[in-house]
């Protein structure tokens, strides 16, 4: 069931396997992840055995992050990957995590003031498409499986682009087309019969992973990420897959 991302005509766009009118998309996926958000890490864990832990790790271990650096972590969610970035900047540092759902952004701000998280760590509700930041703020920003459910991922690397100051780096971890063909039948039924299950034992909630599933299908393929940021003006472009390009490591520079 692997499919390649279908193009949106301007006034639809998908969201999992249907067509929605653009200006629906946000309150749909604002309804997934508020349904989700917490049980959110839980989920993660069952569904990727987890692994995305080990993914997680591995995109900020390999972000070229300095002491004193400021970063903006956006669709930040649970914090698990602030905390990471956190680490990473020093207490002369300062990580902001953005996320468009309030629900989402209090379960990350609880979880990370309840492991004594506080100094140098900011929450911001916000949009990708239009953030509330000046030129020029950022040395880093991240995003990591949030890219898919942005509307108009096109103007949300824009925005990543406008606030990194010269010099700085975006980087995008998400689901991607998996390169192995063995892989494919068994990711296909993982995705659409497993996930759905799990989602319904544990979150009590299958229509929320089987749009998620079904926005990986969507999302486009590693060559084509790579592409659209090239067009929002990035520079020195590149991606690594991971697991056999289950996921992706997105970068760009901005000179």
């Amino acid at each position: 069931m692997m499919t390649s991302p279908i193009d949106d005509d301007g006034d639809t766009t998908h969201f999992g396997y249907r067509d929605v009118p653009r200006a629906d998309k946000q309150k749909l996926v604002g309804e997934v992840f508020s349904s989700v958000a917490g049980k959110y890490d839980l989920m993660n864990d069952v569904m990727s055995l987890g692994i995305h832990r080990i993914w997680k790790r591995y995109f900020v271990a390999t972000s070229q992050l300095r002491s004193g650096d400021r970063v903006l972590d956006l669709a930040g969610g649970t914090g698990d990957i602030a905390a990471l970035l956190r680490a990473k900047v020093g207490d002369k540092g300062e990580v902001v995590l953005g996320d468009i759902n309030a629900g989402m952004l209090t379960v990350g701000r609880d979880r990370l003031i309840n492991r004594g998280l506080v100094h140098g760590l900011q929450y911001v509700q916000c949009n990708a498409e239009a953030l509330p930041f000046p030129d020029d703020s950022f040395d880093l920003v991240t995003i990591a499986f949030g890219l898919r459910n942005v509307t108009d991922k096109d103007a949300a690397l824009r925005e990543m682009l406008r606030v990194l100051r010269v010099g700085g780096q975006a980087r995008v971890l998400e689901f991607s087309q998996v390169k192995a063909e063995w892989v494919k039948p068994l990711y296909d039924f993982h995705s659409f019969n497993v996930l759905p299950g799990l989602g319904r034992l544990f979150a009590q909630d299958a229509d929320s992973y089987r749009y998620l599933a079904e926005s990986i299908r969507r999302h486009p393929a590693q060559e084509a990420l790579q592409a659209m940021m090239e067009t929002a003006g990035f520079a020195r472009c590149g991606f690594h897959n991971l697991t056999g390009g289950i996921v992706a490591i997105h970068t760009g520079y901005k000179i």
